[in-house]
């Protein structure tokens, strides 16, 4: 699905993606972890064609992400509330969203009982734009509508986020029922390891723009990072 080769990414003087390769197979579920400024956020960026790598490619499907626009066709995404229409009301920007895979707002409507618990009563019908929720319900918005768009390549940053314990839990099943599906990849960053093992099956750990660690999760999974973050 995702071939990355000889990435590197420089903000002035400081290498903020290091990578030399990097494969994701399609229909993996990929938690990528680190601390601040270990690079997540700037690698998901490039990923999605909103920054230049100063070296090496991104390639999706066998294409360099940077040189076409394909991979938009069967890519979602969610990074930060930038990614939001916020003098929008959630209805309008779902009916959006929508449009661009040649919905109409009734099968918008259907589209988005899968996600009744997910928004708990707190985000339809409630006659306010996305610009006055908190940022926990806007980020539900945006995963949303994310999802809704059943993508062959998902990508989300920090997800977890603002969300109440509820609602992280809700996530994590909608999360879990997707691994199902071969057809999507999946990307997940995340703070929390505890989330983060239980839904993927295999973990990025990224230092300083270099990965440190790529493995399958296994009952030791959990364990090993935080010795790794604790030390």
């Amino acid at each position: 699905m995702l071939e990355i080769k000889s990435l590197k990414k420089y903000y002035a003087t400081r290498t903020v993606v290091n990578i030399e390769h990097l494969t994701i197979n399609a229909g993996e579920m990929i938690g990528l972890v680190g601390n601040n400024g270990a690079g997540k956020t700037t690698l998901f960026r490039m990923l999605l064609d909103l920054i230049r790598p100063d070296e090496g490619e991104i390639v999706s499907k066998g294409r360099n992400v940077s040189t076409n626009d394909e991979w938009k066709d069967y890519t979602s995404s969610f990074l930060d509330e930038g990614f939001l229409i916020d003098y929008l009301t959630p209805e309008e920007y779902f009916v959006f969203i929508g449009s661009l895979q040649d919905k109409n707002a009734l099968q918008v409507q259907q589209d988005l009982t899968a996600y009744s618990e997910f928004f708990n009563d707190e985000i339809l019908n409630s006659g306010k734009y996305i610009r006055d929720f908190s940022k926990g319900n806007q980020n539900k918005v945006g995963i949303a509508a994310a999802l809704m768009q059943n993508p062959e390549l998902l990508i989300l940053d920090e997800p977890f986020a603002n969300l109440d314990p509820t609602t992280q839990i809700r996530l994590k099943t909608l999360l879990k029922d997707l691994k199902g599906n071969a057809n999507l990849t999946t990307l997940i960053s995340s703070h929390d390891l505890n989330h983060i093992t239980e839904v993927c099956d295999r973990i990025i750990l990224l230092e300083k723009g270099i990965v440190i660690k790529d493995f399958k999760k296994d009952e030791n999974t959990l364990k090993e990072l935080e010795t790794y973050f604790s030390g």
